[in-house]
């Protein structure tokens, strides 16, 4: 039996029936060249159809809602769900995915679902047959990040490789302080939580003094108050409705433009992500006066053995408000570089610490699940690493990667991304009911790209 963590207890203490939390992945693959489709479906349906106990995580229930504890039994027609697509369209998958995404996971089983989608149409004209697995699994159980690193070690990087074992049944090394309760001594833990409150206070009164001053908007010291986020329709209550989006752009691009500009690539993303957000807003008669704030996760985790809740955050000024481009990726990459210098200069307990202190009331309002009329941030723009090399599944090859997140009262937009091989697979989740239109936002966010490859901005690098 294991302990949860205090994040993790959050996650489920937020949970209701508008508010599921869980992550997903929806894995698009092309069907190998010399398989027939049916053929290899089957296979594949075979090889998940096993009533054989998971390994960990996936063998893991809730127990009194205090801890996990080993299932002894296991049922495969509880977890995992085949789908033959009508139309063959990418877009009934996302739909039928949509509402998949809306509803809770049954917390008397382990938490977590396979959804294998068939008789997917080829990209282009003259393309492979491909399908689809949408796996999602509770932010109790593990974080994004975590889950798409498990997700990319289940599979092979070369096509000729079989996959012998689900994901579920196969043995993930791991580091054992990563699942058991930590034996050091309740008095260590305090002394450690103790000698961090210092570097704390000093972050906490410098940025008290920053605000303070008007020397906090120079571009090196740029400080964002957990008050100054604008209100926005981003940040309504949400319903139970959900509407995913998903985009594919060429790596290249972003690459091309943050070298020109002299900035990073994550920039270049928060910057088209921005440019497309303004333009939605607009399109609404809803742009805020001010500049929205964008929560950008980062992820502590120093190596790739651990699989919970290991994440923090930075705010992000996305500059929606100034109408140039340039001025706008400016606000952006001093933003990021001022919360990573800040990230930087503490510990991972000392960060979580500070980011808890400062956005103390945001995190008692989400925790009480009140929806205050000012929102700590307006939405979580999230960049979740991926892998740069082919993956296959039984000679499949995965063409993308696209994340599906979770919303919260007061968050009515997620933008997720993921890096695979040369593309940026872009996944955007959203309350249908709350954002009238949002299937707008991938084409927004494709015309912002061209805007920033269009325009001659080599005498304005930032």
């Amino acid at each position: 039996m294991r302990a949860l963590s205090i994040v993790d207890s959050l996650f489920l203490w937020l949970e209701n029936t508008k508010q599921p939390m869980h992550v997903a992945g929806i894995c698009v693959f092309e069907l190998p060249n010399d398989q027939d489709e049916i053929s290899f479906i089957n296979v594949l349906a075979n090889q998940i159809d096993s009533d054989a106990i998971p390994n960990f995580p996936f063998n893991q229930v809730l127990f009194h809602k205090f801890a996990w504890k080993t299932i002894r039994k296991f049922h495969i027609d509880r977890h995992c769900y085949r789908h033959s697509l009508q139309t063959g369209k990418m877009s009934e998958a996302i739909a039928q995915i949509s509402r998949l995404h809306e509803q809770q996971l049954d917390r008397t089983r382990p938490l977590w679902e396979l959804h294998l989608f068939d008789n997917l149409e080829p990209e282009t004209q003259n393309g492979t047959r491909r399908f689809l697995l949408y796996l999602k699994a509770h932010h109790a159980m593990i974080d994004g990040v975590a889950a798409m690193r498990l997700f990319q070690r289940s599979l092979s990087h070369s096509p000729d490789e079989k996959l012998s074992k689900p994901i579920w049944l196969r043995n993930i090394r791991r580091k054992e302080s990563s699942f058991v309760m930590d034996k050091k001594p309740i008095v260590e833990h305090f002394k450690d939580q103790i000698a961090g409150l210092k570097p704390v206070y000093q972050e906490l009164k410098s940025d008290y003094q920053l605000s303070q001053s008007t020397a906090s908007q120079t571009p090196k010291t740029q400080f964002i108050s957990s008050l100054q986020a604008p209100s926005s329709i981003l940040n309504q209550r949400i319903g139970t409705s959900r509407h995913i989006c998903v985009l594919t752009l060429k790596k290249a691009r972003f690459v091309q433009v943050a070298k020109r500009l002299n900035v990073s690539t994550n920039d270049i993303i928060l910057a088209v992500c921005s440019t497309a957000i303004r333009n939605y807003l607009l399109s609404q008669n809803a742009l805020p006066d001010m500049p929205l704030i964008a929560f950008v996760p980062i992820s502590l985790r120093k190596n790739d053995t651990a699989l919970g809740n290991q994440i923090s955050f930075i705010p992000t000024n996305l500059g929606t408000n100034n109408p140039d481009a340039i001025a706008r990726l400016r606000l952006i990459h001093d933003s990021v570089q001022a919360g990573k210098m800040r990230a930087g200069r503490m510990t991972q307990a000392e960060f979580i610490n500070y980011t808890a202190v400062h956005y103390a009331w945001a995190g008692i309002n989400l925790a009480m699940r009140l929806y205050p009329a000012k929102q700590a941030f307006n939405l979580i723009i999230s960049n979740i690493p991926g892998d740069s090399t082919p993956l296959y599944l039984n000679g499949a090859k995965l063409t993308a990667m696209y994340p599906a997140s979770v919303l919260f009262d007061g968050q009515a937009l997620n933008i997720s991304f993921t890096n695979y091989q040369d593309c940026i697979d872009f996944g955007i989740t959203a309350c249908q009911t709350a954002l009238p239109n949002i299937q707008s936002l991938p084409s927004l966010l494709t015309q912002a790209l061209v805007e920033y490859e269009g325009n001659d901005y080599s005498s304005n690098q930032v």
